[in-house]
């Protein structure tokens, strides 16, 4: 899974930029991605994960047991 977070989904996603006279040329919009290693204690192991800002607020809110959790019941995670 290239360019998308684990935890909240978050992919590329297309638009216009849109010049001073209004002309439009195609772009990309590319999450804000990070290689992260999160320590597991109840496995007593470390993981990767391409994880997106905001998929690290969520992390850091609910811990990373519940976060990857909800990612796998929304087919984020496999």
């Amino acid at each position: 899974m290239a360019r998308v977070c684990q935890i909240t989904g978050k992919k590329t996603i297309t638009g216009n930029n849109v010049s001073h006279s209004n002309r439009k040329t195609r772009r990309v919009f590319r999450p804000n991605l990070f290689k992260k290693k999160f320590y597991l204690p109840e496995e007593d192991r470390w993981i990767v994960l391409k994880v997106s800002a905001k998929g690290l607020r969520i992390i850091n809110k609910v811990g990373i047991q519940e976060a990857m959790k909800r990612a796998k019941l929304k087919g984020y995670l496999d």
